[in-house]
């Protein structure tokens, strides 16, 4: 199975020194699910869009510095490539401005949270049990960097996870498309250098100094889990993926 990562988002400088883009950072993350998957990124965000939704079986938006209520000039084909594979039933897993951009291209609402930052290790419950998640009802922890937030939830979508500082953190929308506002895709090492790096500029120092002591004592995120879930959804999907006739057919 072919996933095409739609690349929203690049690393500033003084990080592309020192961390893979974030397109590597998916396919290191997916690949500890395991899974038959290969994968081809566009770096739309650079103006590089897919020639159709048909060039890969599955595809995955990265998350970006940038917020959808931006409008930026690459934004608005992305937007139209998400409602074409709603449409289409293909199956699509959006990330922190993925997460969101799909919330708005299908008629929900994403702003600046007055909430503020959210970063460090956040701990989201589980509302809706969906088969690709296995058996296990445990909240589960994931990294967050974001201060945007999906505030109105398009009809479409019903939320599988939550938190009392981001209630939509989880979206489905039928059984083709999720989305996380959190960062499965970041490590350790990564969200360390990121609070460090803006701690005290773009995040309030105190918040910085919280999100770090989040993930001290023992407490980590659940990486394995996450990297289950993305190939079990990819995966569980691409039978009806195959048996479903070509556009070109169609």
């Amino acid at each position: 199975m072919k996933i095409g990562i739609l690349e929203t988002g690049l690393l500033r400088e003084e990080m592309a020194a020192r961390f893979d883009p974030y397109p590597v950072m998916f396919e290191r993350f997916i690949g500890l699910g395991g899974g038959d998957l290969e994968f081809e990124s566009f770096c739309v965000i650079g103006g590089e869009m897919p020639a159709s939704i048909d060039v890969c079986d599955g595809w995955l938006i990265t998350g970006s510095r940038h917020g959808v209520y931006d409008n930026l000039d690459w934004m608005f084909p992305l937007a139209d490539f998400v409602r074409e594979l709603a449409v289409n039933n293909i199956p699509l897993i959006g990330v922190c401005f993925g997460h969101q951009i799909i919330a708005q291209a299908l008629g929900g609402e994403v702003v600046k949270s007055d909430k503020g930052w959210g970063v460090g290790l956040h701990q989201y419950r589980i509302d809706q049990q969906h088969s690709w998640m296995g058996t296990d009802t445990d909240p589960i922890s994931i990294y967050a960097f974001h201060q945007d937030q999906v505030i109105k939830c398009p009809d479409s979508a019903a939320v599988f996870l939550s938190s009392e500082f981001c209630p939509f953190a989880g979206l489905s929308y039928g059984d083709s498309i999720i989305s996380l506002q959190a960062h499965p895709e970041f490590e350790d090492d990564y969200e360390t250098a990121l609070l460090e790096a803006y701690g005290g500029t773009v995040v309030p120092a105190q918040v910085a100094q919280q999100a770090l002591a989040s993930m001290s004592g023992g407490k980590h995120e659940d990486r394995q889990r996450l990297a289950d879930w993305f190939v079990s959804f990819f995966l569980s999907r691409q039978q009806r993926q195959q048996a479903r006739p070509s556009r070109q057919a169609q």
